[in-house]
């Protein structure tokens, strides 16, 4: 049954990938253009030749954006499908659809919302090239630190329910996870390499254009692969089949 969750895992993981492809192009490429234009303006204002170009843009915004994200779809889809396999059964009385859903806030939340408050996603022409390595690590130190802070307040919220009930033991989760990701934020450094001559309006649709795909993306994961998933469980045997999802996960050595 893992194998058939996985399979459905990255099919929805390729619908949304060409979704957020469709999306990118209208609202995200149209930015990314502009930022290019600014970025050759001003390279030519100051009387530097501009660089020359190994990929064609025309490359770069048609087949590389839509391999990319059909790539990250499929590999994010398969890792959901494992997370779902995990928790179904363990994570209370969810359906196959709810559980699904839930998941994919949670990841939309931890992997995309979370590290774009501290460091978000930059267009052509915004950052010092030789600090790319430096931003990408605390970009992905980032993640850790909200990934580290969903599992601890998951299981806060395990440890705390018999006491406390599941709303208050919900609500104690929430606000560690906050306190958690508010230390992380302020603990790492900030970085702001904007130029100040580069258009505030433009910089800001790009980035919300960037978390627009990450909605996107997980909105149609988490829609489309709770209702194939939900097929793997017989009407009127959702107990059964949460016990034989856990236990087809479990031999197959994933925990």
């Amino acid at each position: 049954m893992v194998g058939k969750l996985l399979m459905r895992g990255m099919l929805a993981g390729v619908v949304a990938g060409l979704v957020t492809f469709g999306f990118a192009k209208i609202a995200g490429e149209p930015r990314v253009d502009q930022a290019i234009s600014f970025e050759e303006h001003a390279a030519a204002a100051r009387g530097e030749a501009p660089e020359p170009e190994l990929v064609s843009r025309e490359t770069q915004a048609g087949l590389g954006l839509l391999t990319g994200v059909v790539t990250y779809g499929a590999a994010f889809g398969g890792l959901f499908a494992l997370t779902f396999a995990f928790a179904y059964g363990r994570a209370g009385r969810y359906g196959a659809r709810a559980l699904s859903a839930t998941i994919a806030l949670a990841a939309f939340v931890t992997l995309s919302v979370v590290p774009n408050l501290k460091y978000p996603a930059n267009p052509p022409s915004v950052g010092d090239p030789d600090t790319i390595a430096y931003r990408t690590g605390l970009y992905f130190l980032m993640i850790a630190v909200s990934i580290a802070a969903l599992v601890l307040s998951l299981q806060v919220r395990r440890l705390a329910s018999a006491r406390l009930g599941t709303w208050n033991a919900s609500i104690a989760a929430g606000a560690v996870f906050v306190a958690i990701i508010a230390a992380g934020q302020l603990a790492l450094p900030s970085i702001n390499e904007v130029p100040a001559a580069f258009p505030a309006t433009l910089l800001w649709q790009f980035r919300l254009a960037a978390l627009g795909m990450q909605a996107i993306l997980w909105t149609t994961i988490g829609l489309l692969f709770g209702a194939l998933a939900e097929r793997c469980v017989p009407a009127g045997r959702e107990q059964d089949a949460r016990a034989r999802v856990s236990r087809a996960f479990m031999a197959d050595g994933r925990l």
